[in-house]
């Protein structure tokens, strides 16, 4: 068995879909796959878990149905499609090949794709989304049509490199690592290809990063400047604070904007490995790619897809309080205060919802 080549158990009218790149290295051993499986299993139910929870209470709890809330909703969305993914990924581990061939392995990828794309665009929107509702507090909150709006958008930014490379317009989906799972194809040396990998960087992955780098930093610009502005004017009226019962509620925001940063911070961890390694096989040393390197980036992407609920379930009081409440048999215990001031964004739906 470890005298066998990757790609041994592909018949010749389905080798085409592997690269020649991959069919240099042995085979794994069937630990290997038998214990992704394993893994792979154990995520899924974290994920069925988490982010059905988060879709369950935030779409069924009036006072958690608010615009902001939308985006929260729909990154678990997103997390539920990297989610389907897993199923298809054991069933694999097992056959040590893509089951369904091209069609399965499009399947898989495309799935990956949409989950990928729109994660990272919605942390683009919840940023934004956190800036409006922090610095503009009054007159910059999102009401619900804006908020469906971005949703939106958001959904139709993931499609092109999705249904590009499924259709083999431009790109395509190939089998990667163990060929087990499933991606666009980066190793293909062609001038359409390099193209390809660079675009999809750059809209998947470039952009995202950067609207959110400018939204968290005028973010945190402004709210270094309010503060600022509430200590000098304390101490020309010679008291200890300013603070108010609206500074209270910019300070509970300012916690759940720290969750979306957590979030934001998980999502950089999970797909900044793909596309180091994408990078890499397009225009960098490809010899450094084993199967290895290329299985760890899907890894890290589906185990931040099935903790960014439990992020939420552990920050958010309001979340809490209703887990305390709907689910007693996770021992969740939110003291009453903790969400005793949890502002109109988090509480209620504004009348434009």
């Amino acid at each position: 068995m470890q005298d066998r080549l990757l790609g041994w158990n592909i018949p010749p009218e389905h080798s085409d879909m592997v690269h020649p790149y991959w069919r240099g290295f042995l085979a794994p051993g069937k630990f290997w796959h038998i214990g992704l499986a394993l893994l792979y299993f154990m995520l899924m139910c974290m994920s069925l878990v988490g982010n059905g929870c988060v879709i369950w209470i935030f779409s069924t709890s009036k006072s958690l149905k608010t615009p902001s809330n939308f985006f929260v909703i729909n990154l678990a969305l997103f997390d539920i499609l990297m989610m389907i993914e897993m199923p298809m990924l054991i069933i694999n581990s097992f056959l040590e090949r893509p089951i369904g061939w091209q069609i399965g392995c499009d399947i898989y990828a495309a799935l990956g794709s949409v989950s990928g794309i729109g994660s990272a665009i919605n942390n683009a929107a919840i940023a934004y989304d956190r800036y409006k509702t922090i610095s503009c507090p009054i007159d910059g909150r999102l009401n619900g049509k804006q908020a469906a709006v971005i949703i939106a958008l958001t959904w139709f930014w993931s499609m092109p490199f999705t249904i590009l490379p499924m259709t083999q317009v431009w790109g395509r989906f190939a089998p990667e690592g163990f060929l087990t799972t499933c991606s666009f194809d980066y190793l293909t040396e062609d001038q359409d290809t390099r193209v390809f990998v660079g675009c999809i960087f750059a809209w998947s992955y470039a952009i995202p990063m950067t609207l959110i780098i400018i939204c968290y930093s005028q973010l945190i610009s402004s709210v270094r400047n309010h503060e600022k502005m509430l200590r000098d004017q304390a101490k020309k009226m010679n008291v200890k604070s300013l603070q108010s019962n609206q500074d209270k509620e910019r300070s509970i925001e300012m916690r759940i904007a720290k969750v979306a940063f957590t979030i934001f911070f998980l999502f950089v961890c999970s797909w900044t490995p793909y596309a180091i390694v994408a990078m890499t096989g397009t225009f960098g040393n490809r010899e450094v790619l084993t199967p290895l390197t290329a299985m760890l980036p899907a890894l890290f992407a589906k185990t931040v897809s099935c903790i960014d609920p439990w992020i939420y379930a552990i920050n958010h009081p309001r979340y809490r309080a209703e887990l305390q409440k709907r689910c007693t048999w996770m021992g969740i215990h939110e003291p009453v205060s903790a969400h005793d001031g949890v502002s109109t964004t988090t509480e209620r739906v504004s009348d434009e919802a």
